[in-house]
This record gives C-alpha cells, sequence and structure tokens, in this order.
C-alpha cells in the first residue's frame, strides 16, 4: 500500500499520513458504484433531493471544522474558505429545489403537431471525477450535485495536494 505523507515544512517531521488506494480497492470502489447505480436511479426524485439537502445541512454544521482543514492544507483564509462552503450549500440546495424540473420531459416542436418528440434526461451509470486542489468542496459540489440528482453513482478522484479535506 501506498501512503501519502503530510511534512511539517520546518523540520521535514511526518505530520499526518493518507493511504492512497491499492488496485484492489480502486476496483472495488467502481463495483460498488456500479452496483449502486441501479436502486440510486430507482429511487424517487424527491428521495434524491432529500439527500442533497442533508448534504447541505452538513456543510453547515461543519463549516469550521471543513475551513480550518483547507486553510491548513492550501493556505486559504478563513473567511474565503467558509464562502467556498456556503457556495457549496448553494449547490447542493439548488439541485434539491430544481431536480425535478431538471429532470420532466421537454417537449419538442416538429413542424406536424400530431408528432411527439421530447428530450428525456436519464441517468447513465457511475461517473468518474477527477477533482482539481484549488476548491476542494467546491469541485466537488458542482460534480456531485448536479449527477447524484440525476440519478447517477459517483466516483471521486481527489487531488493529491489535499488529502484531509478528501477525507
Amino acid at each position: 500500500m501506498s501512503i501519502y505523507q503530510i511534512l511539517n515544512p520546518a523540520t521535514g517531521e511526518v505530520v499526518e499520513t493518507y493511504p492512497t488506494a491499492t488496485d484492489a480497492q480502486i476496483a472495488e470502489a467502481q463495483q460498488r458504484s456500479h452496483d449502486a447505480f441501479a436502486e440510486w436511479a430507482a429511487r424517487p426524485v424527491a428521495e434524491r433531493a432529500a439527500v442533497l439537502n442533508r448534504v447541505a445541512d452538513l456543510y453547515a454544521e461543519r463549516a469550521d471544522e471543513l475551513a480550518e482543514i483547507i486553510h491548513q492544507e492550501m493556505g486559504k483564509k478563513i473567511a474565503e474558505a467558509k464562502g467556498e462552503l456556503q457556495l457549496c450549500q448553494l449547490i447542493y440546495r439548488y439541485y434539491a429545489e430544481h431536480a425535478e424540473a431538471f429532470l420532466a420531459d421537454e417537449p419538442l416542436r416538429g413542424t406536424d403537431p400530431a408528432d411527439q418528440a421530447y428530450v428525456r434526461r436519464k441517468p447513465v451509470g457511475s461517473i468518474l471525477g477527477i477533482m482539481p486542489w484549488n476548491f476542494p468542496y467546491y469541485q466537488v459540489a458542482r460534480f456531485a450535485a448536479p449527477n447524484l440528482a440525476l440519478g447517477n453513482t459517483i466516483i471521486l478522484k481527489h487531488a493529491p495536494q489535499d488529502p484531509k479535506s478528501s477525507a
């Protein structure tokens, strides 16, 4: 197993250690996400929206702790970190509130009024998101919220620069 270590820049001492996933763990995560897809996609949109609202609640409840983590990891000012967390809450709540409308069939007008056509948005499965380091919570929210609302399952590959916020 590989590890990722955070060092004290002044002393070189290891401050924290994070394991990296093995090939077997990655394959297992892919399989779990694949297996969960059918059940997640079959849930009513309102249930998926409730989960997104709960995620927003958790960001609000843990704002001080999460802001401190990205302050330590990347030097982001606490006020900016809290702003990022507030944006995440808004994103999750936005998709929760609008999921039903976003997923409604969209009628298309043809040249013949008797013709019926529409756009239907449907989940496609398990989706991989590779996250950059600079906005560790926001980048996840902008990827996760719409995909979870739609009914996809997701796997995240976080940036190695943000191991604690990833955890």
